[in-house]
C-alpha cells in the first residue's frame, strides 16, 4: 500500500461533511423564514378595542371578546379591530393593505370597514359584523399560510443524480475490487484495495456537489450587484421557466402616490391671489388630496401668507373654508350642484377629459363660480412601459391586477401595453387569478408591493416584492427589487436562464470527468498499458474537477443582464 497518502482521504472526508452541514444549515434557515410574514400579518390586529355598552359607557375589552353586533369606537390613528359597518361619525381610512391604493377612503354611516386598516384623523363608531377567523385580515393570514405550506421542497437536479450516482459508483468500486482480487496477478489483494479506494476517491461527488451551489452563490451576488435580492435558490431555478408575469398596479407599475397632473384656472380669475388662497386651505385640510395639491403649489413658487383659515369637512363632497369672512370650497361635482356654483364651459370640458383618463378631479370655487380644476392621479413609472416590452420580447405575457376602478385600470393597461387586467380586485381575487393561470399550465411570476398582494405572492411560482413596499410583501416574496424598477424583472429572468445554463454545464463536465476517470481508476488501462492510477493522482484530479466547476460558475460574474 506504499504511496497512499492518508491526507487524501482526510481532505475528501472534510469536504463531503462540510457540504452536508452547509446544506442542512441553509435548509433550516429557509424554514425559519417562512413564518416571519405570518407573524407580521397577525401583528396588524389590535389586541384591545373600546366597546360601547348598552348604557352608553365606554369599556376597553380584548378584541377576542368582541361579538358580532357589538358597537365599537375607533379613535384617530387606531387600527380597525374587526370587520363592520359604520353607525355614527365619519373619517378617512387607509385601506392600502386591502386595495393597495395610496389614497385614503372616506367612510360615513353605512360604509364597510375592515380589520387591520388604519383610521386617519376622524373618530367614529361601527357595528361589528365579522370577528375572529371570519375577518378579511384573518382570511389573508390563512391563505398565506396555506400557500406557503403547499410548496413542495425544491428537488435539485444534482439530488436526483446523486441518488443513482452514489450506489452505481459503489457497485463499480466493489466489482473492480473483486475482478482485481480474482485476476491472479501478483499482490492481487493490494491491487483490489487500491482499485476500490481510487474509484471511490476519483468519483467523490465533489464536482457534482459544487455544480449547483457555486453557480447559485455567484448568481445571488450578481443579482445583488444589479439591485435584485434573491432569498433562495428556488426562485432562480424556476424563473427561467416563467411564461406569465402578473403585476400589481399601484406602487409597482405606477408611482404609488397621488400627484397633481395639472391645474387649469378660470381665465377671469386672479390666479396669483386664488393660488395663495388654495394653498392656504390645502395646508390645513385633512382631505387625502390636500397634501399633493399643496406640494404642487409650493413647487410652483406660490407664496402663502394667509394665517387665519378655518376648514370644515363636508361629508361625501369635500371641504368648506372661511377666509376673511368669505367662503371657499374644494370638492367634487356634487358639491358644485349642492351649492349651485357655476362653472366655465372650458373648465367643465377639461374636467370631463381628465375623468376619462381616470384622473381624480377636484374643483376650487367660491360661492359664485369655479376658479380652477385640479387633476390628480397616480402616474405610471417611466420604466414600466419599457419593462413590459422587454417581457413581451422574452415571450412572456403580462397581466395587471389592481384594487382601483375600471377606468383607471383600463387607462394604465393601455398605456403600458399590458395583455389583460382585473380592476377592483381584492386580495382573494388576486390569489384566485394566480391559481387560475397555474391551472392553465402557466409558470407565474407575481410582482407586488403591498400587504394586499401577500396572498398572491405566496401562491405564485416566483414571487417578487418591490423594495419600497411593505415588509410583509418582502418577507413573503422570494425576490426583492431594491429600486422598484420593473426592468429588473426581465433581468432577473435572464439571470435565472444564465444560472440554470451554468449549472447544466457544470453537471455535464462533472459527468464527463467521472465517465472518463472512473474506468481508468478501476484499472481498464492496466491490461493494455500497465498503467494503474495512483490514489494521490485521483485526489488531485478530483480537486481539479472541482476547480473547473467553480471557475465556470465564476464566469457568471462577467455576463451582462
Amino acid at each position: 500500500m506504499a504511496g497512499i497518502d492518508s491526507d487524501v482521504y482526510c481532505a475528501a472526508s472534510a469536504v463531503i461533511i462540510t457540504f452536508i452541514l452547509l446544506g442542512k444549515l441553509l435548509e433550516e434557515k429557509a424554514k425559519s423564514n417562512t413564518s416571519s410574514a405570518l407573524k407580521k400579518l397577525i401583528g396588524l390586529r389590535p389586541k384591545t378595542v373600546i366597546s360601547i355598552l348598552p348604557d352608553g359607557q365606554q369599556k376597553e375589552i380584548l378584541v377576542s371578546n368582541v361579538m358580532p353586533g357589538d358597537i365599537l369606537l375607533v379613535r384617530p390613528g387606531a387600527r380597525i379591530p374587526v370587520d363592520g359597518t359604520v353607525t355614527e361619525g365619519s373619517s378617512f381610512i387607509d385601506e392600502s393593505m386591502i386595495t393597495g391604493e395610496p389614497m385614503s377612503v372616506e367612510k360615513m354611516v353605512q360604509s364597510k370597514v375592515f380589520a387591520g386598516t388604519i383610521n386617519q384623523k376622524g373618530s367614529f363608531r361601527f357595528r361589528a359584523d365579522k370577528t375572529g377567523d371570519d375577518t378579511l385580515l384573518a382570511q389573508i393570514i390563512k391563505m398565506v399560510r396555506e400557500a406557503q405550506g403547499s410548496k413542495a421542497p425544491v428537488q435539485h437536479l444534482v439530488d436526483k443524480i446523486a441518488g443513482i450516482f452514489v450506489p452505481v459508483v459503489i457497485i463499480i468500486a466493489l466489482i473492480s475490487g473483486v475482478v482485481w482480487y480474482i485476476s491472479g496477478t501478483d499482490n492481487a489483494l493490494t491491487h483490489s484495495l487500491l482499485a476500490i479506494v481510487t474509484v471511490l476517491i476519483i468519483a467523490c461527488p465533489c464536482a457534482l456537489g459544487l455544480a449547483t451551489p457555486t453557480a447559485i452563490m455567484v448568481a445571488i451576488g450578481k443579482g445583488a450587484e444589479n439591485g435584485i435580492l434573491i432569498r433562495d435558490a428556488e426562485s432562480l431555478e424556476i424563473a427561467h421557466k416563467v411564461n406569465a408575469v402578473v403585476l400589481d398596479k399601484t406602487g409597482t407599475i405606477t408611482m404609488g402616490e397621488p400627484v397633481v397632473n395639472s391645474i387649469m384656472w378660470n381665465k377671469n380669475s386672479d390666479i396669483e391671489n386664488y393660488s395663495r388662497i388654495l394653498l392656504a386651505i390645502q395646508k390645513v385640510s385633512e382631505h387625502p388630496i390636500a397634501e399633493p395639491v399643496a406640494n404642487y403649489l409650493k413647487n410652483s413658487s406660490v407664496k402663502e401668507n394667509i394665517s387665519s383659515v378655518y376648514v370644515e369637512s363636508m361629508t361625501g363632497m369635500g371641504v368648506r373654508a372661511n377666509i376673511d369672512k368669505k367662503e371657499y370650497y374644494i370638492g367634487n361635482r356634487k358639491l358644485l350642484d349642492e351649492k349651485r356654483i357655476s362653472i366655465d364651459n372650458e373648465l367643465a370640458e377639461f374636467a370631463q377629459e381628465q375623468q376619462k383618463e381616470s384622473s381624480t378631479v377636484s374643483f376650487f370655487a367660491d360661492a359664485e363660480q369655479v376658479h380652477s380644476v385640479i387633476s390628480i392621479s397616480d402616474r405610471i413609472k417611466d420604466s414600466s412601459v419599457e419593462a413590459v416590452k422587454q417581457l413581451h420580447d422574452l415571450g412572456i405575457e403580462v397581466h395587471m391586477l389592481t384594487g382601483d376602478n375600471e377606468a383607471a385600470a383600463r387607462s394604465i393597461a393601455s398605456e403600458a401595453d399590458i395583455d389583460s387586467y382585473m380592476a377592483e380586485a381584492l386580495p382573494q381575487d388576486k390569489h384566485d387569478f394566480i391559481r387560475k393561470l397555474q391551472q392553465q399550465g402557466k409558470i407565474v411570476a407575481m410582482a407586488g408591493d403591498g400587504i394586499n398582494d401577500s396572498q398572491a405572492l405566496a401562491q405564485a411560482d416566483v414571487s417578487i416584492a418591490m423594495g419600497k413596499g411593505s415588509d410583509i410583501a418582502i418577507d413573503v416574496a422570494k425576490m426583492t427589487i431594491i429600486s422598484s424598477d420593473l426592468r429588473k424583472i426581465p433581468q432577473a429572468i435572464k439571470l435565472s436562464k444564465l444560472t440554470v445554463r451554468t449549472i447544466r454545464q457544470n453537471l455535464f463536465w462533472a459527468f464527463v470527468y467521472n465517465v472518463i476517470g472512473i474506468p481508468i481508476a478501476a484499472g481498464v488501462l492496466y491490461p493494455l498499458t500497465g498503467f494503474l492510477l495512483n490514489p494521490m493522482i485521483a485526489g488531485a484530479a478530483m480537486a481539479l474537477s472541482s476547480v473547473s466547476v467553480v471557475s465556470n460558475s465564476l464566469r457568471l460574474r462577467f455576463k451582462s443582464l
